[in-house]
């Protein structure tokens, strides 16, 4: 575990601090969160909700100083609703958000000047690129805190962050806010990451480019949660919001990677009838789901579900026949949001069904096969995914953390980027136990956890490259002139990683 633990602060954002306790060490008490109660007396009896323009919504929902604003991702870079919402409280001279976004993308780069004007304090959420560098640089008046896909529900739920205003953007929506992101020229697909907001949030604004005549069809936020819906002329782009262009990695370096990964759960046992799989839409995770199927039609196996984010390769896994459902929680390409459109095997789903923690169980433990992406690794299998050896917070979690839980976890890593190697002694930012990383797949060589030693039974004999950590951080060393360079913090605490279950693992300094 990282040793910045033991400078952790007591107090975050006013919110006492609880430390991680293990993995599932923090046994939560309380009940949940829950919104204001209202009344249909005072909501229009013919369900017309709409108003003009999102800056009177956001008159009408009382925005002012402090509040907590939220909004989701599923647009992706092609977002423009965000923006539209700070600039709108720009003009109403609103001071100290809170923006609590399930992700952030580049396309939010130009928030920094509301982060510098002082409209938004800070941001509870990822912060990638041009936002987690400024974060990093001390310049964020708040501390960033950074939750995985489930940890954000689960804070929701829990009453850890109350949210004021949530503004949801919706491809198509109905004028009682009944709102789908299948159907619509902004069409994204699931909205499965603004549930948690429209449930328990004091107020709801739906934002639309695409009004349909009541009902919305198929209801994916339901009108009985929001209070007012706007219709704008473009919510984003959808050339940034889907595209065709998520593709399959034509790196040698990768494709090796991802061939070992689908070799390894093969060769472990774990591809059989039934089973279940975690992938991403990266170029990497791609080219395992490919050769996974590949191996699964040799072997004449089927899977019952596989659990992630959609694309043409798992859409072109169910349509024949290797996978029995596709549990969606983010679509990521044309392909996905046709097939979830007309395919009733595949269906939108949320955080809280995938991966809260908080629930009474969830879908992640579920999984057996879970191939996941990090940006360091130290000998004790503990990972990183959201800051790089420079010390930079560039990445948000996603459903990395949660993912974790699947019975086989595989993190799929290059040796070194840029002739810095991966594997080392001490990690900048601990985000993942290494108890729950059951092996490393890198293009020289594959290392499974010790503690796996059921794994390492099956894998006795095969022709697999089984190697250390210790030897991959040899190798890597060597080629790349010795161990990296640690970086250059500082002693400010500029965010912190919650583990699933709210308890911080980590804190995030700031960079020199």
């Amino acid at each position: 575990m990282s040793e910045t633990l033991n400078r952790e602060p007591e107090v975050v954002n006013g919110r006492p601090v609880i430390r991680f306790k293990g993995v599932a060490g923090h046994l939560p008490s309380g009940r949940h969160a829950s919104p204001p109660i209202r009344s249909c007396r005072d909501f229009p009896k013919d369900g017309n909700k709409l108003v003009g323009s999102l800056k009177e919504a956001l008159t009408k929902a009382d925005l002012r100083d402090g509040m907590v604003i939220s909004t989701h991702h599923h647009l992706r870079n092609g977002d423009e609703v965000a923006m539209a919402v700070f600039n709108a409280a720009t003009e109403l001279g609103v001071r100290n958000l809170v923006w609590f976004p399930s992700a952030s993308f580049p396309c939010h780069a130009p928030l920094i000047e509301c982060l510098e004007s002082g409209v938004i304090h800070h941001i509870e959420g990822s912060l990638n690129g041009a936002l987690g560098e400024f974060a990093s640089r001390g310049r964020m008046m708040g501390t960033a805190v950074l939750r995985s896909h489930g940890g954000r529900y689960r804070a929701i739920q829990d009453g850890d962050v109350r949210i004021d205003i949530a503004v949801i953007a919706a491809p198509t929506a109905d004028a009682f806010g009944n709102a789908t992101g299948v159907v619509g020229p902004s069409a994204c697909g699931s909205l499965g990451f603004a549930v948690a907001d429209a449930q328990y949030a004091d107020h709801v604004i739906v934002v639309t480019d695409n009004l349909v005549p009541f009902p919305c069809l198929p209801i994916q936020i339901y009108g009985n949660s929001v209070d007012q819906v706007v219709k704008v002329d473009r919510i984003g782009d959808p050339n940034q919001i889907v595209s065709g262009t998520t593709q399959v990695t034509k790196s040698p370096e990768r494709l090796r990677i991802a061939k070992l990964a689908a070799d390894l759960v093969v060769a472990a046992g774990l591809v059989q009838n039934g089973f279940s799989f975690q992938a991403g839409a990266g170029g990497t995770s791609l080219a395992f789901t490919q050769f996974l199927g590949n191996k699964m039609a040799e072997l004449g196996v089927t899977a019952s579900f596989a659990r992630g984010g959609s694309t043409e390769v798992l859409v072109s896994m169910l349509e024949s026949g290797l996978v029995g459902a596709i549990l969606d929680g983010q679509t990521f390409d044309l392909t996905g949001v046709r097939s979830l459109r007309e395919n009733p095997n595949h269906v939108p789903t949320s955080p809280f069904i995938s991966y809260n923690y908080h629930g009474k169980g969830n879908v992640a433990s579920m999984v057996d096969v879970a191939v996941l992406g990090a940006t360091e690794i130290d000998l004790q299998f503990n990972a990183n995914v959201v800051t790089h050896s420079d010390g930079l917070l560039l990445h948000g979690l996603g459903g990395w953390s949660d993912a974790l839980f699947a019975g086989f976890t595989v993190l799929t890593v290059p040796t070194f980027r840029n002739r810095v190697p991966i594997i080392r002694d001490q990690l900048t930012t601990l985000c993942g136990p290494g108890e729950l990383v059951d092996a490393v797949v890198t293009e020289r060589g594959i290392a499974v956890n010790p503690s796996r030693t059921d794994i390492l039974e099956r894998l006795t004999g095969c022709d697999l490259p089984l190697v250390s950590l210790q030897e991959l951080k040899d190798s890597a060393e060597k080629m790349c002139g010795g161990k990296p360079d640690l970086p250059e913090l500082t002693d400010q605490s500029i965010g912190v990683v919650e583990w699933v279950d709210g308890t911080v693992i980590d804190v995030v300094w700031g960079v020199a």
